[in-house]
């Protein structure tokens, strides 16, 4: 029976040495692929000078830009935690994300800290309900504020936040100290069109909003 018992443990143990070896590589394959959308997603203004893994799921690269885009900027790939089941099983659950996260310092640091957070809800009844006496309309964006005063200097900053082409950031902070400014969005929101340059192009109007706010 003891015996037994240490052929049944050497097993499960044989499995998850598999799957942590199978799903590690798989997360590999996956992060690299993002660095390399990132790459191209840069070309002629700026380019990946580092890679580094920070663990099975998470994924550090440093980038460099021409003068006056950004300074000291990487990305940071988190990835859903497939190697270890019990993580990834409680992230499943958990409905968690995969995200990438641009970090970088501005030429002049913000005068202000601002966080914004991106929410969507949508709501529905189960019910037939004939829509035929509704009318219909479509509210422009709304913000919640934590701050009783409404500050000048914040304003280019949420008019460039209002008009950004790019819609699918989760949070965007700036902050005074490093890194200024940051944004997140999730991973299945990145375009399929290699060279899409819209990416990039939304983080530069949201960091020039905040440089006209310093004007």
């Amino acid at each position: 029976m003891g015996r037994l018992i240490v052929i049944d443990a050497a097993g499960a143990l044989a499995v998850l040495v598999l799957w942590y070896l199978a799903f590690a590589k798989y997360n590999r394959h996956r992060g690299l692929g993002i660095i390399r959308w990132v790459q191209t997603a840069c070309e002629g203004r700026g380019k990946v000078t580092k890679v580094c893994w920070r663990g099975p799921s998470r994924l550090l690269a440093e980038l460099r830009f021409r003068p006056h885009l950004f300074e000291r900027a990487r990305v940071v790939v988190h990835l859903l935690p497939r190697p270890t089941p019990v993580k990834w099983a409680l992230s499943r659950w958990r409905k968690q994300k995969e995200t990438l996260a641009f970090e970088a310092d501005l030429d002049t640091a913000p005068r202000f800290r601002l966080e914004v957070h991106n929410h969507c809800w949508s709501g529905h009844n189960s019910r037939t309900i004939t829509s035929k006496n509704w009318i219909v309309s479509r509210p422009g964006p709304i913000v919640l504020t934590s701050r009783s005063k409404w500050g000048q200097e914040l304003s280019p900053v949420i008019n460039s936040l209002m008009a950004s082409r790019e819609k699918n950031f989760v949070t965007i902070r700036f902050s005074p100290e490093s890194p200024h400014f940051s944004a997140i969005l999730e991973i299945d929101s990145l375009s399929s069109e290699p060279g899409d340059h819209s990416w990039l192009d939304a983080l530069h109007e949201l960091a020039s909003g905040a440089s006209t706010s310093r004007q």
